[in-house]
C-alpha cells in the first residue's frame, strides 16, 4: 500500500489515493439510473474532512452503508474525478472504504476542495478542423 495523503494534497490528477478521513455529514441517498449498465442504482455523497480540508465522496449502493457520520474511514485506492467542474473523490471498481479507530481531533471543512470550480485540463471539445477550398 502506498502512504497516505492528506486531502489538501489532493489534485484534479490524483489516482491511487490513500487517506485517513473523519465523516462530517452525509447526503440522503437517491435512486439514479446508470448510463453504463442502465440499472438503477444507490447513491450518495460523504462530505469527509481531515486536519486539512474536505472532500466529498462519492458513495454507491451497498458502500453507502459503510459510512457513519461521525465515524472516522480509511480509502483505499481511490481516485479524483470532476464532476461540473468540482473535485470528487471516488473509489470506482478497485477502492476500497473501511471504518478505522483513528482519532481526528480537528476537520478543516473551510477548505473544501469539492467547493471550489477547477480550471479545465484541456479535455472535452476539440476545435473544429478549417478545410480550404483548393
Amino acid at each position: 500500500m502506498s502512504e497516505l495523503v492528506k486531502i489538501s494534497q489532493l489534485t484534479p490528477r490524483s489516482r491511487n489515493v490513500n487517506l485517513v478521513a473523519k465523516v462530517v455529514s452525509k447526503a440522503p441517498e437517491k435512486i439514479v439510473s446508470s448510463q453504463y449498465d442502465q440499472k438503477e442504482h444507490r447513491l450518495s455523497e460523504a462530505l469527509i474532512a481531515d486536519e486539512t480540508g474536505a472532500i466529498n465522496l462519492v458513495l454507491w449502493d451497498e458502500r453507502i452503508d459503510y459510512v457513519k457520520e461521525g465515524s472516522t474511514i480509511k480509502v483505499t485506492n481511490g481516485f479524483i474525478k470532476l464532476f461540473k467542474g468540482r473535485m470528487q473523490l471516488n473509489l470506482g471498481r478497485y477502492g476500497s472504504i473501511e471504518e478505522v479507530e483513528v482519532v481526528i481531533k480537528e476537520v478543516n471543512i473551510d477548505n473544501n476542495l469539492s467547493e471550489n470550480p477547477q480550471p479545465s485540463m484541456g479535455f472535452g471539445r476539440r476545435p473544429q478542423k478549417r478545410f480550404r477550398r483548393r
